[in-house]
């Protein structure tokens, strides 16, 4: 099952970013941008995960060198994420929590705004 891209903005990204205290028309477009890129490139990006084709590296990334020192959005997005699975694998949250997903898809353009959908495999090194 798919979402268009109204009952993405509408289920999913506004009300995550309601949650994070950061909405905005300009950054729902962003993010819903973000997903639609991230769908089109999905078949390319065998370890990307979720809608927003999200690699491990770049979700690990995005804790360590950017949430690790926010620690109020660190907080809620952690409040996003499934208690358990999260601890288990908290890669596959990219894929099953779409709110999870959608928190550290914007977590990431505002770390690394030069990072590009289809480009990310390139920048986790740094």
């Amino acid at each position: 099952m798919e979402l268009d891209a109204k009952e993405l903005r509408e289920t999913v990204i506004r009300p995550t970013l309601k949650y994070l205290g950061k909405d905005s028309d300009a950054t729902e477009n962003i993010l819903l941008a973000l997903a639609q890129i991230g769908q089109q490139n999905g078949s390319h990006q065998e370890k990307s995960f979720g809608i927003f084709q999200i690699d491990a590296a770049l979700h690990q990334k995005v804790w360590n060198q950017y949430l690790a020192f926010d620690p109020d959005l660190a907080s809620r997005i952690r409040g996003l994420a499934s208690q358990r699975e999260f601890l288990n694998n908290p890669h596959i949250e990219l894929t099953t929590n779409l709110s999870y997903a959608c928190a550290i898809a914007w977590a990431i353009h505002l770390a690394f705004p030069q990072v590009k959908q289809h480009s990310r495999a390139n920048t986790t090194t740094s």
